[in-house]
């Protein structure tokens, strides 16, 4: 009886105004937007961008940026620069992710204890979906596949997984900012299905989420990406890199940590970007003749090409999409010969000439020559300092123990 006399006496002299005015004296705060006096679960999110969310500490991993987001596609190849972009300054990220336990493995080491979350869902299950999205403010969408599998189309995976997002983040309530990453040369009319495909995943997403600010990127260049590393893994194979066409086909590739630092910053803005269409590509305009020169040049092998006409490079590639959803085993993945590709290769994909870009996120893209390209190395023969055409690039010098 006497423990709960004490207990109940000490409820009542936390309830009371003095004793919240002293803990308040003893514990001062520094933000008007916590307190003593304050319930607990109401929220301090601005309405309109993100620019005001409470934050604590010097905006270092182990800092609070007030950030809690959802990054749908955050194993593939942009979502993990995305997820550190985020991780370093503070944020909370939530992972979702539909394959082995592994999958999101990588990038829990990114974020400081607790701040990178992985959540398994079905993208088919819409209640597995609004419980990875339960907890967040804002909410990113990277998912995107350029070519088909027997289990999820061009139109599943680009458009209608895009527009489920944007509405059940509209439903949501709490959601602040919705980034739907697209791809440069989206249009329903280009060639290309899956170009086609994200043009109305776009409309679908502002539909859905006037709010959302849409980003399209040109071919992303980086350590995991999917075309120097396809070039190069072809010409160490085979000796050469075929080119379609006559390999004259315009694009404006960018660096992929570029594009994940146009997200964070339209994410982070005052809300400047709200329902803006931006076009990231890089500084400058390549042929693919042109880049495959680069990667070439950075793997140090002598350039061979085989020029394909579009027509017969369509004709190698096709059997694979015919067959597709006849025969009862999983076709391989297309890595060079992809029909898709092939069609948006076709047109020229480059920055339109009166669209927001990088300039208008306040970023300055890399060009590719250089550090961007350095993973290259790794196919030298003999060894990073070594390769088929050293003897032309290097001063023999150089080489411990030589001597003229």
């Amino acid at each position: 009886m006497q423990a709960i006399s004490r207990r109940l006496a000490l409820q009542q002299s936390l309830n009371s105004p003095s004793s919240i005015a002293s803990l308040k004296f003893i514990y001062p705060l520094s933000h008007h937007h916590c307190g003593a006096d304050r319930p607990r679960y109401e929220s301090t999110l601005a309405t309109r961008g993100v620019g005001h969310l409470v934050r604590k500490g010097t905006g270092g991993r182990s800092s609070v940026s007030g950030i809690v987001a959802t990054v749908f596609g955050a194993t593939g190849f942009l979502g993990r620069y995305v997820v550190q972009q985020l991780a370093k300054m503070g944020s909370q990220v939530l992972v979702p992710f539909r394959g082995s336990e592994d999958s999101p493995r990588h990038l829990k080491l990114m974020g400081d204890l607790g701040q990178i979350v992985p959540m398994k869902y079905n993208p088919r299950d819409e209640s597995s979906v609004k419980a990875v999205m339960a907890k967040a403010n804002v909410v990113l969408n990277l998912i995107g596949r350029e070519y088909e599998t027997r289990n999820y189309s061009f139109e599943e995976v680009n458009h209608s997984m895009a527009e489920q997002l944007a509405t059940i983040a509209k439903e949501h309530g709490g959601i602040l900012r919705f980034i739907q990453v697209s791809c440069l040369g989206a249009s329903s009319s280009s060639p290309s299905r899956f170009l086609r495909a994200k043009a109305a995943a776009e409309e679908s997403v502002l539909k859905a989420f006037p709010e959302a600010t849409i980003l399209r990127p040109a071919g992303m260049i980086g350590t995991e990406d999917r075309i120097m590393n396809t070039w190069a893994h072809f010409a160490k194979k085979y000796g050469f890199v075929p080119l379609f066409g006559d390999g004259s086909t315009k694009i404006q590739p960018v660096y992929v940590v570029d594009v994940a630092a146009g997200a964070v910053s339209a994410l982070t803005d005052d809300g400047t970007s709200i329902g803006k269409v931006y076009e990231l590509g890089g500084p400058e305009i390549f042929t693919v003749h042109d880049l495959a020169e680069i990667m070439f040049d950075m793997i140090r092998e002598w350039p061979r090409y085989v020029k394909v006409p579009f027509p017969i490079a369509k004709a190698i590639s096709t059997p694979r999409e015919i067959l597709l959803n006849k025969v009862p085993f999983p076709l391989p993945t297309p890595s060079i010969f992809n029909l898709d590709q092939i069609l948006a290769l076709t047109q020229d994909t480059v920055v339109s000439e009166n669209a927001l870009t990088f300039s208008d996120l306040g970023i300055a893209p890399h060009k590719l020559k250089g550090y961007p390209v350095e993973f290259l190395i790794s196919f030298r023969k003999g060894g990073p300092q070594f390769g088929s055409t050293v003897s032309e690039r290097v001063d023999p010098d150089s080489f411990p123990g030589f001597s003229r």
